[in-house]
């Protein structure tokens, strides 16, 4: 049985209109290797039936444990070049964070982090993944941060990740912790700048990172809450529908979990705070759970946002 989390509020499926569009939102995979090339590619297959108009993948292209090596790669980059449509991705913190690992190959997690904006960014240019690429906006100081649009809705990621976002592991880390973060809140804020310069009817936010994991009980860690608090802090200020998409976890999950206050830092004040009820949270199913989410979205309706799990068959 596949594992589903809902809150009532949301229907997975919604109906479309002649201005509606759809795309899928996928993660956490191929995440057991080489077993899950295989089931990967499968579920390509089935995207592909789709033809959505493009697909975003939030990251972990693999496992923690399975080594970071450059060939793990280019296997992945090579299967994101089977998508008919565009493939938008955000690194996640198994391609470089967790690089550090025994059985991850002990590798530098920085000179990782480095290979992985090489490979999957630089070469590409402003270019998306895919048969039928499309033309993103990067970010400079962060080559992998993007921006897009579809019908007037904003589009972006940002490289916030796991394992406490790559901070506190040394002294180079938290240095590269903190340029990034940086960079990041400053995406965020430019995200919702042009959303509203441009009078936009939603936005999109997409990252690997849970950063709602064991909300509201537990503390949100130190490497997100500038993540959370920015976040909290624009989708109360824009006012019109919200999607953060992450993966992380590895259960499909739709719900409100932001609320005004932001992270929650251990006095209660998340927890007490009002839901913020403009922004929907989707956690993407992965790793055993290969599948991917067909999102609708059709600004001629209140919640803007649908959804549709997708397996292969």
């Amino acid at each position: 049985m596949k594992k589903i989390i809902l809150t009532t509020l949301f229907a997975l499926a919604a109906t479309a209109s002649a201005a509606s569009f759809k795309f899928i939102a996928l993660g956490d995979m191929p995440y057991k290797l080489p077993d899950d090339y295989a089931r990967f590619e499968a579920l390509i297959g089935e995207v592909n039936k789709l033809n959505p108009v493009f697909t975003v993948h939030v990251g972990d292209i693999k496992s923690g444990s399975t080594p970071c090596t450059d060939e793990n790669f280019q296997k992945v980059k090579d299967e994101f070049g089977m998508f008919n449509g565009p493939l938008i991705y955000t690194p996640g913190d198994n391609e470089w964070t967790d690089c550090h690992r025994e059985k991850a190959g002990k590798f530098d997690t920085l000179e990782r982090l480095a290979k992985v904006r090489d490979m999957f960014f630089k070469q590409m240019g402003d270019k998306s993944f895919g048969k039928k690429p499309i033309v993103l906006t990067r970010q400079d100081k962060v080559i992998e941060n993007s921006r897009w649009a579809q019908q007037g809705v904003v589009f972006a990621t940002i490289n916030v990740v796991g394992s406490n976002n790559g901070m506190e592991r040394n002294t180079a880390s938290t240095a590269e912790y903190f340029e990034r973060n940086a960079a990041n809140v400053e995406w965020i804020k430019a995200t919702f700048a042009e959303a509203k310069a441009k009078n936009a009817p939603a936005v999109v936010v997409a990252f690997q990172a849970d950063v709602f994991y064991g909300a509201p009980f537990l503390l949100t860690d130190i490497g997100l809450r500038d993540t959370v608090n920015t976040l909290a802090a624009e989708a109360k200020a824009y006012g019109k529908p919200v999607l953060l998409i992450h993966g992380d976890s590895h259960v499909l999950i739709i719900d409100r979990p932001l609320t005004e206050a932001g992270a929650n830092t251990g006095i209660g004040q998340t927890i007490a705070s009002p839901t913020l009820k403009n922004v929907t949270r989707l956690q993407v199913m992965g790793e055993s759970d290969v599948g991917a989410v067909e999102v609708t979205v059709d600004t001629n309706t209140p919640g803007v946002f649908g959804f549709r799990p997708i397996y292969t068959k």
